[in-house]
This record gives C-alpha cells, sequence and structure tokens, in this order.
C-alpha cells in the first residue's frame, strides 16, 4: 500500500549537481524520518543523508558541506540537492521513510526503487 517513488538521478560530469525527489503514497497517516542512501557496486549500502519529522538532518561524512536534503511535509516528499559531484558519489541511491499506515499503530521503514547516479570525470 505504501509506495517510495524516487526521480532525479541520472549521467552528469565531476562538477556538477543534481537535485533527486521522493514521494510517498498510500494508506500514510503520518511519516517520521526520511533519508537517503546509496549503494555502488561491490559495496555495502550506507546512509547518505537523513532527517526526521522536525527538520534536523545529519549527513555522511562523504557529502557534508556538498549535499543538502529537505523535505516538504505537505507533500510527501523528501529532496536531495547533490553538489559539486565527484566519481565517488556514482552509485544506486535510494529513499527511506519511516511511515504509520492506516490500521496499524506503528512505523515501518519502506524502500524506494532506487535510482542510478553517475559521475564521470
Amino acid at each position: 500500500q505504501v509506495q517510495l517513488v524516487e526521480s532525479g538521478g541520472g549521467l552528469v560530469q565531476a562538477g556538477g549537481s543534481l537535485r533527486l525527489s521522493c514521494t510517498v503514497s498510500g494508506s500514510i497517516l503520518s511519516i517520521n524520518a526520511m533519508g537517503w542512501y546509496r549503494q555502488a557496486p561491490g559495496k555495502q549500502r550506507e546512509l547518505v543523508a537523513g532527517i526526521n519529522s522536525g527538520g534536523t538532518t545529519n549527513y555522511a561524512d562523504s557529502v557534508k558541506g556538498r549535499f543538502t536534503i529537505s523535505r516538504d511535509n505537505a507533500k510527501n516528499t523528501v529532496y536531495l540537492q547533490m553538489n559539486s559531484l565527484k566519481p565517488e558519489d556514482t552509485a544506486v541511491y535510494y529513499c527511506n521513510a519511516g511511515v504509520l499506515r492506516k490500521d496499524n499503530s506503528f512505523y515501518t521503514d519502506h524502500w524506494g526503487q532506487g535510482t542510478q547516479v553517475t559521475v564521470s570525470s
């Protein structure tokens, strides 16, 4: 019933920018924390940036100063603005959200399908 759809990925040159979006839809009562993760080939999935319901953010050290996470609660959408992209940022980026669904009394984690970001040198 809950679906997360990412968009905004693509192929860019080093130093360029991309803006990722993730919209949550379905039988939703509320959304708690949201975040962006990424996974490069042969590597484990890692947290890139997170934002809680109050707007507090946290970032991986590798992206601090370059990436910005934000959310629009009215649209159930989280964004990731990525600037000064580097080849090592190349990965599949996944959206995550803690969702309180209708007919439930607890939050559950949900994942998007992922969007490919490729940065060339």
